[in-house]
């Protein structure tokens, strides 16, 4: 395959083009030289790489996992043991969110169902809302941002 454009490059990887121009800024791919119309080029092999970092998101890597999965990638006479604990490190952090998410849908559940639809002022929801100690289930490490 002859090199790309940018806007081509995107379309084939279904990556967007500011996406793929931060990707060269922190360094997942190499910045592509310009030619002399000023239009950047990228070879399958840029193709390639850039398939597998949108894979690696959609899967839920950070940026530092998939750049230590690179760089791991330029040794291919290693062991893949150190991807292997990547992944394994990943797939804790999707099982403890998931359990997060278990319990925090536990108690949306037992707020609701323990709402008898009434008034504002007799409703468990608003209750439960504004004393967290009526919550069986620790769930403040959830959504940190609102901290």
């Amino acid at each position: 395959m002859a090199e790309v454009t940018i806007g081509m490059a995107s379309k084939l990887t279904e990556i967007k083009i500011p996406t793929i121009r931060y990707y060269e800024e922190i360094g997942l791919i190499s910045p592509r030289a310009r030619t002399e119309s000023n239009r950047r080029l990228y070879a399958e092999t840029d193709l390639s790489r850039l398939r597998f970092i949108r894979h690696a998101r959609e899967l839920g890597f950070d940026i530092e996992a998939i750049r230590a999965m690179i760089n791991l990638q330029a040794h291919p006479e290693k062991s893949c043991s150190e991807i292997d604990q990547i992944a394994n490190k990943h797939l804790a952090d999707v099982n403890r969110r998931i359990a997060g998410l278990q319990a925090l849908k536990r108690e949306l559940s037992r707020m609701i169902e323990g709402c008898n639809c009434g008034r504002i002022d007799e409703c468990r929801i608003i209750e439960v809302l504004q004393d967290h100690g009526q919550c069986k289930n620790d769930h403040s490490h959830m959504n940190e941002k609102f901290k």
